[in-house]
């Protein structure tokens, strides 16, 4: 039996380690926070589970994962239906018929194509070659500077004009009256929070956890000591940023107790004017559909990231794909060691999409 280092306790490297113990090998999970289950954290407040590093909902049209995920937690039904808040406007997200309806006061979808093609035509035809262009492409003008504009704007720290069009492309346009925020078969919310999916997933005699531990700290003797590694934090950190900085956003995150029942009716309120230095605020009791006698509110504030902040997103431009490659070439050469999980693989995932990637690497590994 093998010896396998797993580094981090998020999702991608738990549902790994459960995956190679099962299998007989000796695992050692080592985080450096004080805490298992990274950024899909929550911990009780008040009775409420609080989404410690943002909001989380999981949503996946993987009947596979779906059911893999269910074995360790029962989901609810709570559906995605975020508000926008425009200097006291409220708007439904994602873009549909209510939003429409709110802005223009068209009724039918005929009507809101209408004005969205009326709109789009400041374009005269153009391909979108950046996030501007492809948001008035998708919606027009007027939501584009009221819903996307100062939002993106504050959320990447750069000018619509200078991020790629393809970022935009992810928000779904709806000539429907559903406010729901994805298309996918499955969605909710694990009653009782996502880390108890992580400490059962960790909960197996064959595996050890090291919380407060950095891999840096003693990189070499933890590479000698394991057969294998599972690396899930920052690529270019790994190679001592030898190639490079590569690029990412981090955020700040004001946490506050109310003494009220309800703060503002939602779980989640996009703010999308640059009046408001946050981005949302998230009342995590609507996630679980709390009825505690306080509630539990969180601001969340983008911000440049230096080396020792914790990153959140990485910035995929050219720039950062092209470094990025250059890394990945050298993970490739590298027979020791598993890159995956966000930061490892340099890509924005869904919780769905880390696990199925986490599985298909174990089956890789471990058949």
């Amino acid at each position: 039996m093998s010896k396998y280092l797993i580094v981090g306790a998020g999702l991608y490297g738990a549902v790994f380690a459960n995956e190679a113990a099962k299998k007989g090998h000796q695992v050692t999970v080592i985080e450096k926070r004080a805490h298992i289950a990274g950024n899909v954290y929550t911990e009780d407040v008040e009775g409420i589970q609080v989404h410690k590093y943002g909001a989380h909902i999981f949503h996946t049209s993987d009947k596979k994962v779906w059911d893999y995920v269910n074995q360790f937690a029962e989901f609810n039904r709570y559906t995605n239906a975020p508000i926008a808040n425009y200097h006291g406007e409220i708007y439904n997200m994602p873009f549909n018929m209510n939003t429409f309806n709110k802005l223009w006061g068209v009724v039918t979808p005929a009507e809101a194509q209408a004005k969205i093609d009326e709109q789009r035509a400041v374009l005269n035809g153009k391909e979108p070659t950046n996030l501007e262009e492809q948001a008035i492409s998708l919606v027009g003008t007027d939501i584009y500077k009221k819903l996307v504009k100062e939002y993106t704007e504050k959320q990447w720290g750069r000018d619509c004009t200078e991020l790629p069009a393809f970022i935009i492309k992810r928000l779904p346009v709806r000539m429907t009256y559903d406010n729901n925020y994805f298309n996918d078969k499955y969605q909710g919310i694990p009653v009782g929070g996502y880390t108890q999916i992580v400490e059962k997933l960790l909960d197996l005699p064959n595996i050890t956890v090291e919380l407060n531990t950095d891999f840096f700290a003693n990189k070499e003797e933890y590479l000698a000591k394991a057969d294998k590694v599972v690396y899930t934090g920052m690529i270019d950190q790994y190679y001592d940023y030898k190639l490079g900085e590569l690029e990412y956003r981090s955020l700040k995150f004001d946490t506050e107790v109310l003494d009220m029942e309800n703060y503002q009716g939602n779980a989640v309120v996009n703010y999308t004017d640059k009046e408001h230095a946050y981005t949302r605020i998230i009342e995590h009791k609507h996630f679980e559909y709390g009825t505690q006698p306080k509630t539990v509110i969180t601001k969340e504030y983008p911000k440049d990231w230096h080396r020792g902040d914790e990153p959140y997103y990485p910035v995929n431009d050219d720039r950062n794909g092209k470094l990025y490659h250059e890394y990945a070439k050298l993970a490739r050469e590298d027979e020791q060691v598993i890159f995956g999980g966000r930061l490892g693989s340099y890509r924005y995932y869904n919780m769905d999409q880390v696990i199925a990637a986490a599985l298909y690497a174990a089956k890789k590994e471990l058949d």
